[in-house]
């Protein structure tokens, strides 16, 4: 199905949740709106399913004009953070409730592929309260996906639950988006899970769309800084960059840098550096960087360093595990190649050199 909004906008108590804009979904694709808790997800998720209506604006779907359509009307599928079942019918009672209502031929064969596929099999007889989280979100998935609706939509799904089932079903769901044939929209707040599902990716913040387009190219190529920060876990870190009168740059901390194709001309800018970009071992062209270590926590495979640089605070991405001491001194490297540099404005002005080489 192609969805397209157009000048959509929603106001709410004298309040606008949402400011007027344009999107195009890319039909039978993933797209995920990324952002922070009440950047406007669920309010513009909520149009487009139709639970609400614009305060201006149109939605089109195959390009009928479906404003003001309720979801009723729609043949769409959700499942929210919250799952939710009918409590007295089984698990595979549940499952089968959409392809009976649609008269579908071989119900038991799909509720059992259904559930094969979300590995709830052994629970086709046990009512959704016997079941812990995880298997009821499974049940809600199962649910939405034999409706087989044109549109899908997924209103941070995993969020309440433990890591280790959000990394299950994470991969559950990824698996299950490349097979389908729908339009799926999925909210998160977590840049991890957009790159992990792949498609697309709008980013919004504060009820905008500031970015729209391939997820990997939304990642590497940011038009913004906030675009950078809404796309990065742990936070993109921030340094203010200044023209020296003899050409070249300066860091707050005095460290002398060059920026290649910025001219100094542009008086101030700000380097945006991913925490993978910072490292412990020297290469040439580096910039060295006097830091002191705040906080050493290991998650995973990883292990982030806080820093403080002067007035600046720093996180260290380094992969495996690393022990450092609390206060310890400590001296970290990045190279221009790998930086973001931002207007004062906080517009793109150049993406690091070797992705630009890369594509």
């Amino acid at each position: 199905m192609t969805l397209k909004l157009e000048q959509i906008s929603q106001m709410v108590g004298g309040q606008m949740n949402l400011y007027p804009l344009n999107l195009t979904l890319v039909p039978n694709a993933v797209t995920v709106l990324l952002g922070a808790t009440q950047a406007g997800k669920t309010s513009l998720m909520r149009l487009m399913a139709g639970l609400d209506t614009p305060t201006e604006g149109r939605v089109w779907a195959d390009g009928k004009d479906v404003t003001g359509m309720g979801v009723r009307e729609r043949n769409v599928a959700m499942v929210y953070q919250q799952f939710i079942n009918y409590p007295s019918m089984n698990v595979y009672d549940n499952i089968a409730s959409p392809l009976r209502l649609r008269g579908d031929k071989d119900t038991d064969a799909k509720v059992r592929v259904l559930a094969a596929r979300l590995r709830i099999e052994p629970f086709l007889d046990r009512l959704p309260a016997a079941l812990s989280g995880g298997q009821q979100q499974r049940v809600a998935l199962a649910r939405a996906l034999a409706k087989q609706a044109p549109l899908m939509f997924l209103d941070e799904p995993l969020v309440n639950l433990d890591y280790k089932l959000r990394e299950e079903l994470r991969e559950d769901l990824t698996q299950l988006f490349e097979a389908g044939s729908g339009t799926v929209v999925y909210a998160t707040t977590e840049p991890t899970e957009a790159l992990l599902l792949g498609g697309h990716t709008a980013v919004m913040k504060e009820g905008r769309v500031l970015q729209y387009g391939p997820t990997l190219e939304v990642f590497r190529q940011p038009q913004s800084l906030d675009v950078a920060r809404a796309f990065s876990d742990p936070p993109i870190n921030v340094l203010q960059a200044r023209a020296m009168a003899g050409g070249g740059w300066q860091l707050d901390d005095h460290s002398a840098l060059v920026l290649t194709q910025i001219a100094s001309g542009a008086g101030h800018v700000q380097i945006g550096l991913r925490a993978t970009a910072l490292r412990t071992d020297q290469r040439t062209g580096d910039v060295a960087l006097q830091a002191m270590v705040q906080l050493a926590e290991i998650s995973g495979t990883d292990t982030f360093v806080h820093l403080s640089c002067g007035s600046m605070e720093l996180v260290m991405q380094k992969t495996g595990v690393h022990f450092f001491d609390i206060g310890a001194a400590l001296q970290v490297y990045w190279n221009e190649r790998d930086a973001y540099v931002f207007n004062d404005s906080g517009e793109l002005m150049r993406s690091p050199l070797a992705t630009q080489e890369a594509s």
